[in-house]
């Protein structure tokens, strides 16, 4: 069984994810961080709308893409947590911005 081991001293930073406090490891990426503090979905696929989540956590599947400091389309897998960094999931579909003219 798998278990978390909870930061202490300087090993912990304070970052928001999603709009709640977290308290993560240093060293560790965003995602992980996001997947220990119970976050289900990072973002929504952009043709279907379905709840995506990180997959592979090493930067090829992109399926962890988040907004990391107003920063959308980050690939949380590969961005180290940062004291007082804050995370948003990205969940709304993205616009295209297809004009009618044509």
């Amino acid at each position: 069984m798998r278990r978390r081991v909870e930061p202490k001293g300087d090993a912990a930073v304070r970052l928001t994810i999603a709009g709640q406090p977290v308290t993560a490891l240093r060293g560790e990426s965003v995602a992980t961080a996001a997947l220990a503090a119970g976050l289900q979905a990072t973002r929504n696929a952009p043709v279907s709308g379905e709840p995506r989540a990180p997959y592979c956590l090493m930067g090829v599947c992109f399926e962890c893409l988040m907004t990391i400091d107003g920063q959308p389309n980050r690939q949380a897998c590969l961005v180290p947590v940062q004291e007082g960094m804050t995370v948003e999931p990205q969940m709304q579909r993205p616009s295209l911005g297809v004009s009618g003219d044509g």
